[in-house]
């Protein structure tokens, strides 16, 4: 059986670390690198780093980075891999197979495609087959409409698709997906824990790994997207920022309720 992984997920835009709500309100956080000695020390399973900026040119300037001049995402993604002692996944802005092989000869072990693979599905196959299908991770955002049917969203959660979540994930699953990063759009920053209901509706409909992210608040939260959602990791963002040791007493608490973490 394969072990649960507990997994710190970052977002950053425009160079800066942010704490994200419901995709659209954006707290700035600092350093995106300073981090990663933090998580080093605390033992997580894996990273992921995610870039939302907007726009086609991601330019930045940070001395606090110590990136001399105008740069961008690749930069950073060279400074945080120089110091990760865990496999890093990456995301944000990918849109041709070059994109790819840019993350991943900065130090990226595996990437995030997200917009890209709805606009065109058969990148999600040629990816696989370049880089391997265990490379390819796909990010499907979904979030509830007023009737409250889950849909698939794009373009940072404002554009819908008129997929459901377990329809998207059966295909990215056929066309060769190693994983799924699922998002909760409306869960984002809240606090109130995965929706296990948008879980269930992705796990059960695919075989391959789906990542849990969106509205932990507690950790008892890992716990119910492992045990509930049938998720085989859980991902958070904002409890990993503002809580200190949070990885450790998240592994205790998910230990605790028999889950089959990695040692």
């Amino acid at each position: 059986m394969l072990k649960n992984r507990l997994i710190p997920a970052l977002f950053l835009k425009n160079g800066y670390l942010v704490r994200s709500e419901n995709f659209q309100i954006h707290q700035s956080l600092g350093n995106a690198v300073h981090q990663v000695e933090r998580f080093n020390a605390w033992n997580v399973d894996e990273l992921i780093y995610i870039d939302i900026s907007e726009g086609e040119d991601h330019h930045i300037g940070r001395e606090d980075m110590k990136i001399k001049g105008d740069t961008d995402f690749l930069s950073i993604i060279e400074l945080v891999a120089r110091s990760c002692f865990m496999p890093l996944t990456v995301g944000g802005g990918i849109r041709t197979i070059e994109h790819i092989r840019q993350r991943l000869s900065r130090g990226a072990d595996k990437v995030i495609v997200n917009a890209q693979a709805i606009r065109e599905p058969d990148f999600i196959t040629k990816s696989a087959r370049i880089f391997g299908e265990q490379c390819i991770v796909v990010s499907i955002d979904a979030r509830r409409d007023k009737s409250g049917r889950l849909e698939v969203v794009s373009d940072h959660g404002r554009q819908p698709t008129g997929m459901s979540p377990a329809e998207w994930a059966r295909k990215v699953a056929t066309l060769g997906a190693g994983e799924i990063f699922l998002n909760s759009v409306d869960r984002d920053g809240s606090g109130l824990g995965y929706d296990i209901e948008l879980l269930q509706s992705v796990t059960n409909a695919v075989s391959i790994p789906v990542i849990a992210c969106g509205g932990v608040g507690n950790f008892k939260h890992f716990a119910a997207g492992i045990l509930e959602g049938k998720a085989a990791a859980v991902a958070a963002g904002n409890i990993f920022h503002f809580t200190e040791l949070s990885a450790q007493k998240a592994r205790q608490e998910l230990a605790s309720m028999n889950v089959n973490l990695r040692a």
